[in-house]
């Protein structure tokens, strides 16, 4: 059963879905694994030969041979090794495919050699759930032999009132995973797509002085839909509270929540002393988010004694992160771009730069507006404020997000 797998860097993968055969994508390109298993639960089709057509051709990104090489160059392609045990070959990589378990805890990881899995159901989201669960749980990837999961979504703890575990924690890449600890680690969560490329807009002007005095902050995301929605309108479940998802995504702009701001908590700690609002407008595109961005800051004054910030401040602030410390993670644009040229793009953000708006002023606050809270001062005070607008795309599907969670797995990967 073995046999195919021994010696192999192995990665396994839990769910086929979007973010589950992107995620196989991902890291055929980056080469860093060279066998995978991949759990679907469920047969696929008619035959092996179904699967291998999923796998193998997307609505979205086309065919997995133009996007590992392009046109004009012919791929080694996908061939059925072994149809009794479900091995493929992939473009040279040996894929293992397992259809009978659905419950993590009976998936066989260790008897397949896998000790990191990525867990990309968007079922198993609780890590406090028991890993012997009736239902399945994240931990019982742990429970069949794994010896880390990392979960493609942002945890979702059915007991608030609830301590989290110290093996767990949520990991952006670029942003803190530099704090995985793989002594300590072992559940792990990459967040969502929203909160990744929010962080990696938040984090430049948290790490400036003259933009790290955050007075307020708010985003929206123009979010692409996903397959929680329907196509056509639809008779909502027992308990549902948001009757707009069940209205048809080809004919609507739906407004939704978002839990992005509450998990960049999570990532970007010193984000918590703000007030921190996110809303979520799904439209009908296939992929492609942008990220509507609106900080107020105390700015500094210049040797002018003018308000520092300014649009061209702010810019700065991007073009340097996506030269220095956000290489490869962050962009910086000029051009005016729309969503379907940010499709298959290899960032965590691309920054709208021609975009940016960026308003200063001053904010008078009357003596005896001041001693109502109990504040002595005797005179008015003038505050030097600058409220700024920032626009930034991300690929929620392959390009940004999937992206981001194949170099955090690599990395803990590396560091196991």
């Amino acid at each position: 059963m073995t046999d195919y797998l021994k010696g192999k860097n192995v990665l396994g993968i839990n769910g086929l879905g979007r973010i589950g055969k992107l995620t196989l994508w991902n890291h055929l390109a980056k080469g860093y694994f060279d066998a995978y298993v991949i759990n679907v639960g469920r047969q696929v089709g008619k035959n092996l030969e179904a699967l291998v057509q999923v796998l193998e051709q997307d609505s979205t990104y086309g065919s997995l041979e133009k996007f590992l090489y392009g046109y004009g160059t012919k791929g080694k392609g996908s061939q059925i090794v072994d149809p009794e045990n479900g091995i493929l070959r992939i473009e040279g990589c040996l894929v293992k495919i397992l259809m009978t378990e659905r419950n993590p805890a009976k998936i066989p990881w260790e008897a397949n050699q896998v000790r990191l899995v990525v867990d990309c159901t968007g079922v198993f989201s609780d890590p406090l759930a028991e890993p012997d669960s009736p239902k399945g749980s994240l931990r019982g990837h742990l429970e069949s032999g794994a010896e880390k999961v990392i979960l493609s979504a942002p945890f979702k703890v059915k007991d608030q009132g609830a301590v989290m575990p110290s093996d767990t924690a949520m990991f952006v890449y670029g942003i803190n995973h530099l704090d995985f600890d793989p002594a300590k680690h072992h559940v792990i969560s990459a967040a969502s797509c929203t909160t990744t490329g929010l962080a990696h807009m938040m984090k430049p002007l948290l790490e400036n002085p003259s933009t790290a005095n955050i007075m307020t902050a708010s985003m929206s995301t123009i979010h692409a839909s996903t397959n929680t929605q329907s196509i056509l309108d639809s008779v909502p479940k027992a308990g549902a509270g948001d009757l707009r998802k069940n209205r048809s995504i080809f004919n609507n702009i739906i407004l939704t929540s978002t839990g992005a701001a509450k998990a960049l908590e999570k990532v970007l700690p010193e984000i918590q002393r703000v007030g921190f609002m996110a809303d979520s407008v799904r439209i009908p595109t296939n992929t492609a988010s942008l990220i509507s961005l609106n900080i107020t800051v105390h700015s500094p004054l210049n040797d002018q004694g003018e308000p520092e910030i300014s649009r061209e401040f702010i810019n700065a602030i991007y073009q340097q992160a996506a030269k220095g410390p956000q290489k490869g993670m962050l962009e910086y644009s000029e051009r005016q771009n729309v969503s379907a040229d940010m499709i298959g793009m290899r960032a965590a953000t691309v920054i709208e730069g021609v975009e940016t708006h960026c308003r200063t002023g001053f904010f008078d606050i009357k003596a005896d507006t001041l001693q109502s809270y109990g504040i002595s001062h005797d005179q008015d005070l003038r505050l030097p404020v600058s409220h700024v607008k920032i626009f930034g795309w991300y690929d929620n599907e392959l390009g940004s997000y999937t992206h981001m969670l194949g170099e955090l797995t690599v990395y803990i990967a590396k560091n196991m």
